[in-house]
């Protein structure tokens, strides 16, 4: 993937995260709302292959379950609209020898989704470490693809144990993983020349990124859908995956993920999610406020502060991100992708497109595909 390297060096440090920019709304309306949106599949999606974010993944004997649980979930909720979980904008799998499964430390059976390729098939390569005692118990085929995927320079990311794994085959490269403080004993005894972390939910490196494990898995997730399909699709992550209304310091800085410091105006975060989930049929502003319990003026004044754009702007801009994933990742005509995006006219549309993106739609599809742009 272009830019890999730079996409990484340029995530922000979950320490640099405001503390005070955290969780504080229970989100239990809000996905109820969510879950109530069932939009008809859209003609013409590309394969899974054209995603924006690609992730594989290698299960170690014993891993922790929701490990996996909180990446794939991450990816899912960020990877359709409503609650469709099609892999549209983000693609996961198992990866290993078909037929075969991997026992989680639950005694759960997970298997294998695909077989060993490429390491470009995928932008980064996930490794879920399990038991420590198991950690050479594996096919050495896997070992492989790992040191094939460093040879590419393709990002490797250790979870929960999955730090362990690189340090054991030497694939750290330099970096001083985040370790679970349970484990702190257990990796000075196995690695005692070599840095650690544990101050921080994940650690960014140069093609290396590691995560303690647990629940801070999803803040990760949310961290690589806001890098490669934009802040909107991470705050539907933390939306959908947050589970209390608590403020404490163990949650997720949701300010971030919606890509704005100060985070705690609920009705903000409940307009932005009535807008996502309206995008075909756009509601006007007046109804968005009253759904939030709010006065137009009001909403207007929240979203000049804190996105320093108008709810109708920041509307209308996310309806045309939308029509870019559309137009660069489907065959749909251009006429098609107005009313998708929710203008009524293609004149209309495409005048607001080019004031955004510099150059018509047609034209952007043309200079990324050399094809001839559909009308």
């Amino acid at each position: 993937m272009a830019g890999r390297c730079g996409d990484i060096e340029h995530m922000r440090h979950p320490g640099k995260i405001p503390t005070d920019a955290l969780i504080a709304e229970d989100p239990r309306l809000v996905i109820d709302r969510l879950d109530q949106s069932r939009q008809a599949p859209r003609p013409g999606r590309k394969p899974a292959s054209q995603a924006e974010l690609r992730i594989g993944i290698l299960l170690w004997p014993g891993f922790p379950l929701l490990s996996l649980a909180g990446l794939c979930d991450g990816l899912r909720h960020a990877a359709d609209l409503g609650d469709q979980s099609r892999q549209n904008r983000c693609s996961w799998a198992i990866l290993g020898k078909p037929g075969e499964s991997v026992t989680a430390s639950c005694g759960v059976r997970v298997p294998v989704d695909l077989p060993l390729s490429a390491p470009v098939d995928y932008d980064y390569v996930a490794v879920i470490g399990g038991l420590l005692p198991q950690i050479t118990s594996v096919d050495p085929a896997l070992v492989n693809f790992l040191r094939e995927v460093a040879r590419a320079q393709v990002p490797l990311i250790g979870i929960c144990t999955g730090s362990f794994v690189l340090a054991r085959f030497d694939l750290l490269n330099g970096h001083a993983p985040c370790i679970h403080p349970f484990h702190v004993d257990d990796w000075e005894s196995m690695h005692p020349s070599l840095a650690f972390e544990t101050r921080s939910h994940y650690a960014i490196g140069s093609n290396r990124i590691t995560c303690a494990g647990g629940i801070s898995i999803v803040e990760l997730a949310a961290e690589l859908v806001r890098v490669h399909c934009g802040a909107d699709r991470a705050a539907k992550v933390v939306h959908q995956m947050t589970v209390t209304a608590e403020r404490t310091a163990s949650h997720m800085a949701r300010g971030h993920a919606f890509g704005y410091e100060t985070s705690d105006h609920d009705k903000l975060r409940q307009a932005i999610v009535l807008m996502e989930k309206n995008i075909t049929t756009p509601l006007e502003i007046a109804v968005i406020a009253k759904l939030v319990k709010s006065s137009s003026r009001q909403l207007e004044r929240v979203f000049l502060a804190e996105t320093g754009t108008s709810p109708s702007e920041y509307y209308r801009n996310s309806r045309l991100k939308y029509a870019r994933y559309l137009l660069t990742t489907t065959d749909l005509p251009i006429v098609t992708i107005a009313g998708e995006s929710g203008f009524s006219d293609a004149s209309h549309f495409i005048r607001h497109f080019q004031q955004l993106y510099g150059m018509a739609p047609g034209r952007l599809r043309k200079a990324l595909s050399g094809a001839t742009p559909a009308v």
